[in-house]
This record gives structure tokens, C-alpha cells and sequence, in this order.
């Protein structure tokens, strides 16, 4: 992918720990590298098609100068969420913070922060057994999209299913949805399970009934161990009722570990007569 550098933007702001920092102001240096398709734009000569480096610099001008935050930190993030969410084109930027009159009491360049944020797309499964459950499910999709720097983009239908595991229980509902955030997967992780829990989700039986169930099934291309985080949730490929909703939404995805896309994953599942797991 194409990248748009802005170098050294010098301001004097008001950002740092102590007391003199927020009075007297210093100086410091904004650097951003903006990954942009700019093909189009080179070979047409449309600027819409690319992002203007001058209106940016002027954003990021405004947004650092209307306020004081005690790290530059902060400021980092605060510019790179700015330009995602406003620059619709930047799929991913790099922001270098450097303060070279930083409070050190010794001989120094400059003290230095760098990020690199983007959008990341999420795959989700979501299912319900108890009460209403269409309007369990609607209810879990229209709270995913109102959370902090996300969008719904993609939804499957909502299908009946058998139950997994422990079959004692009623059929389920079950959907998929394609979403856009800004949070990491920890975040949107804790998001989910909040939502799970505003909902009365209640964890009795393994497998057992439940008002909602979300899972985040991807994150990007990304493999994730962590105690509380598996991804690529590591039933996908025995799950029917997970493989059907996800094929209607993205059926060339290709799973990072599988190597082979969705819709190829749940045609193996129906071509071995394995049903859910079983």
C-alpha cells in the first residue's frame, strides 16, 4: 500500500506532567505516515481520491493545540484516531510525537513516542435460545454498532440451528456479522462480554441454553493465544451453524491457520455429513 508522509510539524503546546510544561509551553514536532491507495489519484489527477496532506496538517494543528494532556501519549492517540475516523481513505497511520525541550537533566535530541493504529475488521458469532430470540439477536447487533469507534458493516441472516454439545435445550438462533473498530481485540473483547452481561447472559453449562452468545471468531489475519483469547476461535471448523452464516458474509476469507476460505470450510463440513461438531 501506497504511504503519504507529513514531517516535523512544530507547534508550542501546553502538554506535559508539570505544573511549568502547561504554563509556559514548549515546543514539539508531529510526524504522521499515512497508508492510502494512491493509485487513482496519480493516474487521474483527483485529489478525492487521495487525502490532502494540507488539510490534515491543519486537523492535526487544531485538535493539538485545543487542549493540554499531561503525555504525549495522549496526544498520539488522539491524532490517530482523528485521522481514521475522519479520512475515510487512511487505512492505517503511523504518528511519531517527539519533545525535544522534554524536563531531562542531561544532553538529549528529543524524548519520543510512536504508534501505528488502523481499522480492524472482526468476525462475529452470535446465537440465542432463550425467550425471544430474534429480538435477543437484534438487540446484541444494534448494541455491537453503537460502541465506541465501530460499525456493523456486514450481517448474515438469522438461521435455525440444533444445538452443539450439550442437546438438551431448545434450537437456536444464529447470525454473523463483519465489523469495523478501532479497538483492539482485548477491548472489543471486554465489549462483548459486557454486552453478554447486560443482557442477562449467565455461564451455568458449558454449551448449555443462553439469552446471547457473541464470539469473536477473527481479528484481522491475526493468531491470538491469550488466556482468555483464542483466535481464530478454534471451533470453526466443526461448527455448521457458525460456517453457513459466516460463508453468506465472507466467503473468500481464508482462515489463517486452515488456509482455505470460509465457503470451501463449510462445504468440507457438509460433504462429511458432520453435523455441529457432533
Amino acid at each position: 500500500m501506497d504511504k503519504i508522509y507529513i514531517n516535523n510539524l512544530e507547534f508550542i503546546g501546553f502538554h506535559g506532567v508539570f505544573p511549568e510544561e502547561k504554563k509556559l509551553g514548549q515546543k514539539f514536532l508531529v510526524s504522521l505516515e499515512l497508508t492510502v491507495d494512491t493509485r487513482e489519484a496519480g493516474k487521474t489527477g483527483d485529489l478525492s481520491k487521495s487525502v490532502h496532506y494540507g488539510l490534515v496538517a491543519q486537523d492535526v494543528e487544531k485538535l493539538f493545540l485545543e487542549k493540554s494532556v499531561d503525555l504525549i501519549e495522549s496526544c498520539a492517540e488522539e491524532i490517530a484516531e482523528m485521522i481514521l475516523k475522519k479520512y475515510e481513505l487512511v487505512k492505517e497511520v503511523k504518528v511519531i510525537v517527539k519533545k525535544p525541550w522534554a524536563p531531562l537533566q542531561m544532553h538529549f535530541e528529543n524524548v519520543a513516542v510512536e504508534i501505528v493504529r488502523k481499522w480492524h475488521r472482526i468476525y462475529l458469532s452470535l446465537g440465542s435460545n432463550m425467550g425471544e430470540k430474534r429480538e435477543n439477536l437484534l438487540e446484541a447487533i444494534k448494541r455491537i454498532g453503537e460502541l465506541k469507534d465501530t460499525t456493523v458493516t456486514k450481517k448474515s441472516t438469522i438461521l435455525e440451528t440444533e444445538p452443539f454439545g450439550y442437546i438438551e435445550q431448545d434450537n437456536f438462533l444464529n447470525a454473523c456479522l463483519e465489523v469495523k473498530t478501532l479497538m483492539t481485540a482485548q477491548e472489543f473483547l471486554s465489549s462483548i462480554l459486557k454486552i453478554e452481561l447486560e443482557m442477562g447472559r449467565v455461564r451455568e453449562i458449558k454449551w448449555g441454553p443462553r439469552i446471547i452468545d457473541i464470539d469473536i471468531l477473527f481479528y484481522d489475519n491475526e493468531v491470538i493465544g491469550e488466556d482468555n483469547l483464542a483466535v481464530p476461535h478454534p471451533w470453526i471448523c466443526e461448527r455448521e451453524f457458525v460456517l453457513d452464516p459466516l460463508a453468506e458474509i465472507a466467503p473468500n476469507y481464508i482462515h489463517p491457520l486452515e488456509r482455505k476460505s470460509i465457503s470451501m470450510l463449510a462445504r468440507k463440513i457438509k460433504e462429511s455429513g458432520v453435523k455441529n461438531g457432533d
